[in-house]
């Protein structure tokens, strides 16, 4: 069975993942490799920050593996939080803290259309492929479902009446941002 590493040991996205692989692909984590760098994100892109990640790994370890680097843009607030969405309201990873910015900076304006934007970098044999996936939605006024993490409970994708918090993990794969790139990248790795 093929090996590949995903540069993260983010819990949840190593679920979400390995679900849409399926078993097809045996998937690493950074703690499975040994590896327990602070990659530092300092790209000005989601892609840069892919990038960064991926060639890390590759260079470091020689395997092959892909990197993510993932955002809510909210167009009523210039795409923000964008490349910063983990760390919004300053502490990286405080996922309420976010959320509670999000919705002060939105209070009083009608315009609450957002997207979420995934970019994937794979490096596989020393060449790097960039998969993209993004879904266009909404931000709610208040937190629905506990389901998710991140933005999840105040994002409503466009033709659902739920957020991403809301729904089973299988539902989100099949219209996320991460998994319409991850949809991508298997299809790229099935010609392989």
């Amino acid at each position: 069975m093929q090996q590949l590493v995903f540069a993260t040991n983010n819990r949840h996205k190593l679920e979400e993942v390995a679900a849409k692989l399926n078993g097809k692909i045996k998937l690493l984590s950074l703690d499975d490799i040994g590896c327990h760098a602070d990659i530092a994100e300092t790209g000005i892109s989601f892609a840069a920050n892919a990038s960064i990640k991926s060639r890390y790994i590759y260079d470091q370890y020689q395997l092959n593996c892909f990197g993510d680097d993932s955002g809510l843009e909210i167009e009523a607030l210039n795409n923000e939080p964008g490349i910063y969405s983990a760390r919004y309201a300053g502490e990286h990873g405080n996922h309420q803290a976010n959320i509670a910015k999000v919705l002060d900076k939105l209070k009083g304006s009608d315009n609450r259309r957002a997207r979420f934007c995934t970019v994937i970098s794979l490096i596989w044999d020393g060449e790097e492929k960039l998969f993209e996936g993004i879904v266009e939605g909404t931000i709610r006024k208040e937190l629905s479902g506990a389901d998710g993490f991140g933005y999840d409970p105040i994002f409503e994708p466009d033709g659902y009446n739920i957020t991403f918090a809301q729904m089973s993990m299988n539902e989100k794969n099949s219209i996320s941002h991460r998994g319409r790139a991850m949809d991508q990248l298997i299809a790229f790795l099935n010609t392989r």
